[in-house]
């Protein structure tokens, strides 16, 4: 197989897997690691994929990370619902809690059907939509701000002094990129309710798929001295798993 075919193939390969192992594509292709890492590097300087570890996602720019939030629910969904229910498993009756805007925090919704004594504040409207359809007798509070039509939530400084005024138990927050230097990060410029969200709460837990580590996007929400549980699947790389516990960050994993 020429370079060029082989190149194509890779891209539709990690387009259906999500991360991948250098290794796992030698094999499927049937070839050598040499080989496979000359097409990765190739494909890395077209801006088409990102190494990280070992391994190799699909490189996505701001554009394609800024869908409508109702279209990233569908990107890695089975993996997401998995971490999402796992997520639930650290909540208590009588807790009051944040869910910010992410993808995988929305689908925790359908598993907090079992609680009856919570206390929610969100800046989704997604979210306080689905809340409501579960009919529960939550006490639900959204915050003010400037409506974002594509994710679908409020933001800017009104939006942000309304989680100053507030202390919850447990802040449960997405993340477009985890870096094991800058911590927690986003390409989105509007960024400043993620951080006050993380300084309102007493414990923060970030839910995140294994395509988000070894990235960092421009701006840093929160460092990861303040992240105190990290949910994401099992293709997380080792190294990056031994050293999110170097810093005492907890890591749970769900079966990918």
């Amino acid at each position: 197989m020429k370079p060029v075919e082989r190149q194509k193939q890779i891209i539709e390969y990690l387009q259906q897997n999500g991360k991948t192992s250098v290794e796992t594509l030698a094999l499927h292709f049937n070839t050598t690691g040499a080989t496979i890492r000359k097409d990765l590097s190739t494909l890395e300087n077209n801006g088409k994929v990102l190494r990280t570890y070992g391994s190799v996602v699909l490189a996505t720019n701001d554009e394609e990370r800024d869908l409508p939030i109702l279209s990233k629910s569908f990107i890695n969904l089975e993996i997401k619902k998995k971490i999402a229910e796992q997520a639930t498993t650290l909540i208590e009756e009588g807790d009051s809690i944040i869910m910010d805007t992410g993808s995988t925090v929305l689908q925790m919704i359908p598993f907090l059907s079992p609680f009856d004594n919570l206390t929610i504040m969100t800046n989704s409207l997604h979210i306080i939509n689905s809340l409501v359809n579960l009919d529960k007798e939550y006490s639900l509070l959204i915050s003010s701000g400037t409506f974002r039509p594509k994710s679908g939530s409020f933001h800017g400084t009104l939006a942000e002094s309304t989680f100053e005024n507030f202390s919850f138990n447990k802040l449960f927050i997405g993340a477009d990129s985890i870096d094991l230097h800058s911590g927690l990060t986003t390409f989105n410029e509007v960024h400043g309710v993620s951080k006050a969200m993380c300084k309102a709460a007493s414990k923060i837990i970030v839910l995140a798929d294994s395509s988000k580590f070894g990235r960092r996007s421009p701006n840093i929400v929160c460092p990861l001295d303040q992240i105190d549980i990290i949910i994401t699947d099992t293709k997380l790389d080792k190294e990056i798993y031994q050293q999110l516990l170097a810093k005492n960050v907890q890591v749970i994993l769900v079966e990918a």
